[in-house]
């Protein structure tokens, strides 16, 4: 009897949302969870970073079962996600951006895939940006000096199906049909628990960006598979919190110094996985060039901004 009451009482999926002075934009997102709530037990974390906005309150007052949790300051975007885990129980865990929209059986369908796929550590969904593109950051190749290149020279938009040259975005993958990737966007990951608790969850070195793919990376390395799932997706927002991205321009509520912020983040996060997953495999000069071609990557784009 004791073991038939656990199970009854066994949250099947926890979804994970972090905040920061999203407070509209996460309402709506909430409101598409819970319209497109999956059939098996579930709950719902908001780890909110010291948002000046209301966005904790609303939360309280528009969604009372939700699990609010409140930081004193901003820790980021990987520290946030290992607070709400303290508070998780699920099988599986959602990692969701406040900045989307959860689509008609896009959870349950995703429980469904993660059950029938043992071997998949993580897993996500077409994540569709505003004007219906594919969010490159959701089908992604890992970024080795090579294919880091390739992107950032333009090869790989010359070249976009090689297997060469568009390893960046892993562009010769027929986006219609569900295969295996190297990394997705932490905007929308599921995780089995057990995967995650392998590779003891988010770096909390990555303070905004280069989180999804460090994560990614790890999981690999123990042998799980990262699957692209295109028979259901989510819409993305993107880049509100941090008001970098032109596609949400309109959106942000981000002042100077926290788009500032954003974008010295987004490049040191480039770094801090540099140095962690491939300085010891190549000579010390080679490693000094990658740096130093960051370091131009992020003195063009301040400027511009």
């Amino acid at each position: 009897m004791f073991i038939e009451m656990q199970l009854l009482r066994m949250i099947k999926l926890s979804i994970i949302i972090v905040s920061y002075n999203t407070k509209d934009i996460l309402q709506a997102c909430l409101e598409s969870v819970y319209r497109n709530l999956p059939k098996d037990a579930t709950e719902v974390i908001v780890v909110d970073n010291a948002s000046t906005d209301g966005s904790v309150e609303m939360v309280e007052k528009e969604f009372p079962k939700v699990i609010a949790i409140e930081n004193k300051e901003n820790v980021g975007f990987s520290k946030a996600n290992n607070i709400g885990l303290k508070k998780a129980e699920g099988k599986y865990i959602l990692f969701l951006n406040s900045d989307t929209v959860v689509c008609k059986n896009t959870l349950d369908e995703m429980i469904v895939f993660m059950d029938s796929y043992p071997h998949a550590g993580a897993a996500t969904c077409r994540v569709e940006l505003a004007n219906g593109r594919l969010d490159d950051a959701s089908h992604r190749g890992f970024p080795t000096p090579w294919n880091a290149f390739c992107h950032f020279s333009g090869l790989s938009r010359i070249f976009p199906k090689s297997r060469i040259f568009a390893g960046y975005s892993m562009g010769w993958e027929d986006l219609s049909k569900i295969h295996e990737i190297d990394a997705c966007a932490g905007a929308f990951i599921i995780v089995r628990r057990i995967a995650g608790e392998e590779v003891n969850w988010w770096d909390e070195d990555f303070f905004w960006y280069g989180d999804d793919l460090d994560f990614c990376y790890r999981l690999k390395e123990k042998g799980w598979k990262i699957y692209f799932v295109p028979t259901i997706s989510i819409m993305h927002y993107k880049g509100v919190s941090s008001g970098i991205k032109e596609i949400s321009e309109h959106l942000t509520t981000a002042d100077k110094d926290t788009k500032r912020r954003a974008t010295e983040a987004r490049f040191e996060a480039m770094k801090i996985f540099y140095k962690k997953h491939y300085q010891k495999k190549y000579p010390k000069f080679f490693t000094w060039l990658v740096l130093k071609g960051v370091d131009l990557l992020y003195y063009k784009h301040a400027n511009r901004d």
